[in-house]
């Protein structure tokens, strides 16, 4: 979504196509299993997690743009987890591609990148940002919430609300959104898997940057980058006498 209406709404760019990543364990975990139960065998569980799964490739599609999934493989997927999730994209029609990048390089890729190749050629993508530069600030932190988090709407209190009229009125409204959230989650609850919705993402602050031209609306517990410790390595960093960098390990 960023990339979508932060980079390309600012660059022109306009894809042809998306690369959904998906990974068996991911989408075991969406369907209720626990970290320490991964590495065992259900398919069943899979299958409830491909609603995560069915979200992405629906967002996907929400800006025009045609997406093939390529299930990341690893040695522990089975060959019925693996199905379950090839049926699940069948189901949702979308393209699935099984890679092994991670093991055989470039070699792992090539039914990928033919797959690419084929959606780019096919000339479907209809590119489109999810809301105009002319929305106000909270009409598209608003939309992102709802169409991408399945979110029944977003909440603020007043000192927030005031930041957006602030930033509103000081000439900021045509910026876009960059949300800053869990990425474990639809929601802003990192906990709460799946694809979630009718839940509400409270929005907690709303920050301005103007020179990269965009507004962060914090939503949750969450830490924004850089996220640097108290001492920041960069302090025992330095050259000495002999134009030599010391202090990096």
């Amino acid at each position: 979504e960023k990339f979508f209406d932060i980079k390309c709404r600012k660059t022109g760019l306009k894809p042809s196509a998306a690369v959904i990543v998906a990974t068996v364990r991911a989408l075991k975990m969406h369907g209720g299993v626990e970290r320490k139960d991964l590495g065992q065998e259900n398919a069943k569980a899979v299958a409830e997690g491909l609603v995560n799964l069915k979200r992405h490739v629906d967002n996907v599609r929400s800006f025009g743009v045609p997406p093939v999934v390529a299930i990341n493989r690893f040695d522990g997927d089975t060959a019925a987890e693996l199905k379950a999730v090839e049926d699940g994209c069948k189901a949702a029609g979308v393209p699935v591609v099984l890679c092994s990048h991670w093991a055989n390089g470039g070699a792992g890729t090539e039914d990928l990148a033919r797959k690419v190749v084929e959606l780019v050629e096919g000339g479907t993508a209809d590119f489109k940002p999810l809301y105009p530069d002319e929305a106000s600030l909270w009409d598209k932190t608003e939309t992102i919430a709802k169409t991408i988090y399945g979110a029944a709407g977003i909440a603020a209190d007043a000192r927030v609300r005031g930041q957006y009229a602030q930033y509103q009125e000081a000439g900021f409204g045509h910026f876009p959104i960059c949300m800053a959230k869990t990425q474990y989650s639809f929601s802003t609850d990192p906990t709460l898997k799946g694809a979630p919705e009718g839940h509400e993402v409270a929005v907690r602050e709303l920050r301005v940057s103007a020179g990269a031209e965009f507004l962060v609306a914090v939503c949750g517990d969450v830490m924004t980058m850089p996220g640097l410790p108290r001492v920041p390595a960069a302090e025992s960093i330095r050259l000495n006498d002999a134009g030599e960098v010391e202090g990096l390990f």
